[in-house]
């Protein structure tokens, strides 16, 4: 038994284990008893190894392979299975795993070679956990996407994850009577650490789709489930078959919260899902190195557009383009929002210059922009680098703009930038995926931004896409739009 209290312990409810289930795929289950012979086996199998890599393909070996890793009190390297060969090479040189967990069928890449890989077995059982680490030891190191150069390994303590799954439980009210359902990768903050190893530390459910489907999810919240994590496309997604299917909005409706995050939730999906099933969406801020940011509460204003206040534990403020800090409240002025607190990663590996560019006098630049209401909800309007606008001697956020074309019933998705222009400084692109059998009239799409927000912020320029290219956790990715 660990000499650390069990407020410290990061999953106490394997530390007195009962026939609760745990964690669900499909058929394959594991209780709380079952995970933690599981967790005890790998610790053991893990031994002294300090930093392990787990192929984070989305089945129960690779929960258990992280719960393991981290009773083990080794640092989990989660892997995207879909990373190519140049960047799982340079994770594995820069994070150098002693070892590599996987499911029975996993196929080694030349990346691997030389590393040992440890097959979980879910029958296996060991005896007694080990002692509970120290807080301020590596939890998790989660690479970046790579978008302005090679991926950086965040790293997370215990502490942070601790904390800050806390946090969110208290201002969700999430507890272990919570089932939670989602479909989302177990490679990121979202699917992992909140998804999974949240429900865990409470001593509750989690039930992995494997892939997203509305009717598996509206199976599951017509039963035992409580809670859904999801991104907005597969709101979108669920939007559209609840259209056409009364019962799959009839089980939505019955969930307890339903939460979106790692993107902005469009108005007109909010008000899609409201509309069919009397549920609102809850918006969360959060990111690789600081986990969650903000979030509107389980008894708070549900308002489209805005991830409520900062979560217990996390100070934000706002900043001009001077460092300079934005004082007021107006919901209009726009800042970049660092922050600070328990949830903050320790640095990026073996990158000191780039942990030290990151921090301002202790607040750590997210390179979001935001603006801030009089009730200190703070609205998201994009990314500092692609999604503010000067153009005309306004800076204007892209996200405003998106969320009016949406409205449009011409426009399916969208995505707007800036490009250079000589008179401006930088026009306003709209990338348009024309909804099905509309046509798309660049002059009426301008006319109603113009008529809905302000002439300046109307879209010069409209060009028409089959698809927008996004990420696996449904992120547009604006870069390869420019370039």
């Amino acid at each position: 038994m660990s000499m650390v209290s069990e407020r410290q312990s990061l999953f106490p409810g394997l530390r007195d284990p009962g026939e609760t289930e745990a964690i669900r795929f499909d058929e394959r289950v594991l209780s709380y008893t079952d995970l933690a012979g599981v967790t005890a086996n790998l610790a053991e199998r893990i031994g002294s190894a300090r930093c392990v890599a787990v192929w984070g393909t989305a089945c129960p070996e690779t929960c258990a392979a992280v719960v393991g890793a981290l009773a083990a009190g080794a640092a989990v390297v989660p892997l995207n299975p879909k990373l190519g060969r140049r960047e799982l090479a340079h994770i594995v040189a820069d994070s150098s795993p002693e070892l590599v967990l996987a499911a029975s069928d996993f196929p080694a890449p030349e990346a691997l070679d030389g590393i040992p890989v440890h097959h979980v077995d879910l029958e296996a059982r060991g005896g007694e956990l080990p002692e509970e680490p120290p807080e301020e030891d590596a939890a998790l190191i989660v690479y970046t996407s790579g978008t302005t150069g090679p991926p950086k390994g965040v790293v997370l303590s215990r502490r942070a994850i601790r904390t800050n799954l806390d946090a969110v439980a208290r201002a969700w009210e999430w507890t272990h009577r919570d089932v939670l359902v989602h479909a989302l990768p177990l490679f990121h903050v979202h699917g992992l650490i909140l998804g999974t190893l949240g429900p865990l530390r409470l001593g509750g459910s989690v039930r992995h789709l494997g892939k997203f489907s509305s009717r598996a999810v509206a199976d599951e919240l017509a039963g035992s489930a409580t809670m859904l994590f999801g991104v907005p496309t597969m709101y979108h997604r669920l939007a559209e078959d609840a259209e056409q299917q009364p019962d799959i909005a009839e089980s939505v409706g019955g969930a307890r919260l339903l939460v979106s995050g790692s993107a902005p939730l469009p108005a007109v999906e909010h008000q899609r899902i409201t509309r069919l099933t009397g549920q609102r969406v809850v918006e969360r801020y959060g990111m690789s190195e600081t986990i969650m940011n903000c979030g509107v509460r389980a008894s708070g204003d549900r308002r489209p557009g805005y991830v409520g206040p900062p979560f217990d534990g996390v100070e934000l403020k706002l900043v001009d383009e001077q460092d300079q800090e934005i004082t007021v409240s107006d919901d209009e002025t726009v800042g970049e929002i660092l922050v600070r607190g328990s949830n903050l990663f320790t640095e990026y590996l073996n990158r000191p210059d780039a942990t030290a560019e990151a921090f301002l006098d202790g607040w750590f630049r997210t390179g979001d922009v935001a603006t801030r209401a009089a009730d200190g909800y703070i609205r998201i309007v994009g990314r500092r680098a692609t999604d503010i606008i000067k153009s005309g001697g306004y800076k204007i956020g892209a996200g405003e703009i998106e969320n009016v074309l949406l409205e449009h019933p011409a426009v399916a998705e969208v995505a707007v930038t800036g490009e250079q222009d000589p008179d401006l400084g930088e026009r306003i692109v709209a990338w348009v995926v024309p909804a099905a059998e509309e046509q798309v009239d660049e002059d009426a799409l301008a006319e109603h931004v113009a008529g809905l927000l302000t002439p300046h912020k109307r879209p010069r320029v409209v060009r028409v896409l089959t698809e927008l290219p996004r990420n696996e956790m449904g992120k547009v990715m604006k870069k390869a739009l420019q370039s």
